[in-house]
């Protein structure tokens, strides 16, 4: 079923970087992020055939969605501690001001709206609220107040109506955007998602719903707008309690996200963490059967009508695997990004004739009767709130591991943990195989001979720059004897100037024991660098993310496959690797996973993930020092680990490893450089 007005012109959306011409990195990565997406368009859709194909994979999709949203495990339901405040009668309907506790201390703040006169069980609609901030005077009255007009239509027509605030425009102000500022970059290696939160804030809201006595607990619906549709569409994917939803301007596919850029109008309470690499069609094919509106507009900014249509054709084809096609409507209406009423009329028919049972027509518009300051619930903040802070403990971080006691309990340990990696972080990385480096520009140094216009292509759609130095004694074209160093900015300078003779001296340890010097700069490097304006910056790597990838887990593959090729190109057993900060934290999982990388020089390399380097669910397992024991007391690849840190104990637990498993100790840590030998 579908409900179309006349259409206007879609706009141009949010362009790549700036409108001046386009560096090579940022050509770069619009090519590779237009050829990732489509690699991963409608998964996992695309390849269902049957209803019996489909429903043999459906709660395990469900079960990967929880998972993504930070609820996997399955969070304990406490008590909610339902609180009402106060209420109002006006116009034959009575608003109840209340809060609960979805978790002890997670505070939401909402109104229900219900008639005056009740009569039997009513059906219930639960509104969830976008980003429509009430603020006065520095006082928060929470995006509810800004939707109260839906409420007090459904309370009008026979529904009980929970609106509810969402975390950071509710009463308590807590944070949606951690990613999108770049405020809390850690919240990638934590998997955690406001918006994981919304949806458990949902499921409670669902728990309250069911507990009047005046509700009708199966019937229940849900709506809302913006975050509210995207909200919309999280809980009635993962809660079937739900039975029929009308998301409005709330889902576009990856496609519009990563390719056309609408990530950057877009706070992280939008999105999972998308560990498994799924298409946002996955949404309204775990709906359906249940009865599904999508509501959108034709000129809306943020939620393309392209995408929007690409999303609602991927769901008719499982609804007509189930032969409810009907179920399923898409309505569009002209205009943009805006609470309008006349999309509201069709979520108000749809409730009802689903809810209801009937669908009269609509003779009334939904308008706002309540002063803001009527609907607020809290006088005060609560001293036990933890909306402030929920990011902390929402998803839980892994204890420190504890010492195995054999080699045998240390294989399973770092076995697991580099399972947990593959599948939990660095899910994205392609399949394994040849790279290549192409030489050029060769130029002569004192000691050395240089190639510094080389290029080197760790994966299809990209290639990243390298400066190869062969020393003059090194006799034949082959590479003999190789060490890779992998650099930052500062460090490709460095080494660009070195290469062109203005720079100083090999600033890397022992460098003539090597005959070979390979410099490389991982993607986003030098180069292929972005554009470095701040926002811009900040939505490329939220677009890695978006793509079940991130931008510093890919770095890592560019070091793996570099160490590879290298390992090819010349006639050493292991190819020796050094790298200074976040690189250095680079190279040690680049270990984890290379057989072809052996001894490393690390240069204060950051010792806890909170730093950095980000990738997708890694505290979930484990931390920097798992990471750096794994690296250094490989069971396939023996290596020494040469750590040059302010923060020695960065390898205490690789000694404990040591001891423990028979492998000898390095030298001791006090006052000197920390080392561990194999």
């Amino acid at each position: 079923m579908r409900f179309v007005l006349p259409l206007l012109t879609l706009a141009v959306i949010a362009p790549l970087v700036a409108a001046e011409e386009p560096s090579l990195g940022d050509k770069q990565v619009a090519a590779y992020f237009k050829a990732e997406t489509a690699r991963i368009a409608n998964a996992p859709l695309a390849g269902v055939d049957s209803l019996e194909a489909w429903e043999a994979k459906k709660e395990g999709y469900r079960q990967k969605l929880k998972e993504m949203l930070g609820l996997d495990p399955w969070p304990e339901k406490t008590d909610l501690q339902v609180t009402t405040t106060g209420a109002i009668e006006r116009d034959g309907i009575v608003v109840e001001k209340l809060h609960f506790q979805s978790r002890p201390g997670l505070y939401v703040t909402g109104n229900l709206y219900r008639p005056a006169k009740v009569e039997g069980k009513l059906p219930a609609v639960l509104y969830v609220c976008g980003h429509g901030r009430v603020k006065r005077d520095g006082i928060s009255y929470g995006n509810k107040a800004h939707y109260q007009h839906h409420g007090a239509w459904f309370a009008r027509h026979g529904f009980v109506c929970l609106t509810i605030d969402s975390l950071e425009l509710g009463e308590i102000e807590g944070k949606h955007k951690g990613l999108y500022n770049d405020a809390h970059p850690w919240w990638t290696n934590r998997g955690y998602t406001p918006a994981g939160v919304e949806a458990w804030n949902c499921v409670r809201a669902i728990d309250l719903l069911q507990s009047r006595e005046e509700v009708d607990p199966e019937k229940i619906g849900v709506t809302g707008r913006s975050g509210g549709g995207a909200y919309s569409w999280c809980i009635a994917a993962i809660d079937e309690r739900i039975k029929v939803a009308v998301p409005v301007a709330g889902i576009t596919d990856l496609e519009d996200h990563v390719v056309n850029g609408v990530v950057s109008g877009h706070c992280d309470c939008m999105y999972w963490v998308n560990t498994y690499g799924f298409d946002y069609t996955l949404l309204p094919a775990l709906i359906a059967p249940r009865p599904l509106m999508i509501a959108n507009t034709d000129y809306d900014p943020i939620f393309p009508l392209e995408g929007v249509e690409r999303t609602h054709l991927a769901a008719r084809k499982i609804y007509q695997l189930y032969g409810k096609a009907p179920n399923l409507a898409l309505t569009i209406l002209p205009g943009g990004h805006a609470d309008t009423q006349p999309l509201r009329i069709p979520a108000f028919y749809w409730l009802r004739k689903h809810l209801q049972g009937e669908a009269p027509e609509v003779t009334d518009v939904a308008t706002r009767k309540f002063e803001v300051e009527e609907l607020k619930v809290l006088d005060k903040i609560p001293e036990d709130e933890i909306n402030t802070k929920i990011e902390e403990t929402f998803v839980a971080a892994a204890e420190p591991a504890n010492v195995p006691s054999t080699r045998a309990e240390w294989e399973q340990m770092s076995g697991k943990w580099k399972q947990q990696l593959l599948e939990k972080s660095f899910g994205g990385w392609p399949e394994s195989g040849k790279s290549g480096i192409r030489l050029d520009g060769l130029s002569e140094l004192k000691k050395w001979m240089a190639y510094t216009d080389c290029e080197f292509f760790p994966q299809k759609n990209v290639s990243l720059p390298m400066l190869v130095f062969r020393a003059k004694r090194a006799e034949g074209t082959t590479f003999p004897n190789g060490k890779l160093i992998v650099v930052d900015d500062a460090g490709w300078k460095k080494w660009t100037e070195i290469a062109a003779g203005t720079g100083e001296d090999f600033p890397i340890a022992n460098a003539d024991n090597y005959d070979t010097i390979f410099v490389l700069a991982p993607r986003g490097i030098g180069p292929t660098q972005w554009t470095q304006e701040t926002k811009p910056e900040i939505q490329l790597r939220r677009r890695y993310l978006l793509l079940g990838q991130s931008h510093d887990a890919m770095q890592v593959w560019d070091i793996r496959r570099a160490a590879e090729e290298i390992l090819r190109s010349t006639s050493t057993e292991h190819v020796d690797v050094e790298a200074s900060g976040k690189m250095a934290a680079l190279v040690v999982y680049a270990a984890i996973f290379e057989p072809a990388i052996g001894d490393l020089t690390l240069h204060n390399p950051p010792a806890d993930h909170r730093e950095g380097p980000y990738f997708m669910n890694v505290r979930r397992f484990m931390n920097m020092r798992e990471a750096m024991a794994m690296a250094s007391n490989s069971l396939d690849t023996p290596r020494s680990v040469n750590l040059i840190s302010d923060t020695p104990e960065l390898i205490d637990y690789s000694n404990q490893v040591k001891k423990k498993i028979n492998v000898p100790v390095g030298l001791p840590i006090e006052n000197q450089p920390a080392r561990l030998k194999r």
